[in-house]
């Protein structure tokens, strides 16, 4: 009789890494204005309200530093980088090139891909059934753009959108805490999916473009005190 081998004996499960939770909290809290340019605070005061200790949480301040988010003080301190509207700017216009591009190839394939119809559920709804919660928005929006450059099928140039994603995204989540603007976004990324659907790459393009400038300039107009309006306004988590 052959002789079955004994049970693989299941392997502990990983412990959470601190830092990276440190890490991820943090930046969520910058991008959701919890904490605006300006703010200080000491590792022991971060490490006291998170319940970890000074490690990790040094290990995730000098992560967002290398990012351009924070910056340390000899003495003084920690604290919330200014943000720079001028790199702000030439993320943007490498978005629209990326966008535009995956436009091009989206629009020259032969069927719609799946990920189209998820967008529609979405972004072509009736106007009563629209959100208004400016987080959800802001989510949704940033999916809709991913979206339609991952659904292109290129994932390097997928892979780099997100990374500007990311950097933008702690103002492009100003532009929907205005209800014009969530309105805006409503009617704007329709007349883009439509466009999409119908093959219409050079409508589409002019569409998307006139969508992110018009992002763009929203970015121009925003102002300390307007971040600090928006960390009231903003629902709390």
């Amino acid at each position: 009789m052959t002789t079955l081998p004994p049970p693989a004996v299941p392997l502990a499960a990983p412990r959470p890494n601190l830092a990276e939770q440190v890490y991820a909290r943090l930046k969520a809290e910058i991008h959701d204005f919890q904490l605006v340019a300006g703010d200080r605070f000491s590792e022991a005061e971060l490490g006291n309200r998170l319940g970890v200790s000074r490690t990790p949480v040094r290990e995730a301040l000098f992560r967002l530093r290398n990012e351009g988010f924070l910056e340390v003080e000899a003495k003084l301190g920690w604290f919330v980088r200014p943000i720079d509207f001028d790199k702000l700017e030439h993320l943007y216009d490498l978005r629209v090139v990326l966008e535009m591009a995956s436009l091009v190839k989206l629009c020259n394939r032969v069927e719609d891909p799946p990920e189209l119809e998820a967008l529609k559920d979405v972004w072509l709804v009736p106007v009563a059934e629209r959100l208004t919660d400016a987080r959800q928005v802001g989510a949704n929006d940033e999916q809709f753009h991913a979206t339609l450059v991952r659904a292109a099928g290129n994932p390097e140039i997928a892979r780099v959108h997100w990374d500007v994603t990311e950097r933008i995204r702690i103002i492009r989540h100003l532009d929907f805490t205005r209800l014009d603007r969530i309105e805006a976004t409503y009617t704007e990324h329709g007349k883009i999916l439509r466009a999409v659907m119908q093959r219409k790459a050079d409508q589409a393009q002019l569409l998307l473009k006139t969508h992110i400038d018009q992002s763009k300039a929203e970015v121009r107009k925003i102002t300390l005190h307007t971040l600090h309006e928006a960390r009231s306004r903003l629902p709390a988590k």
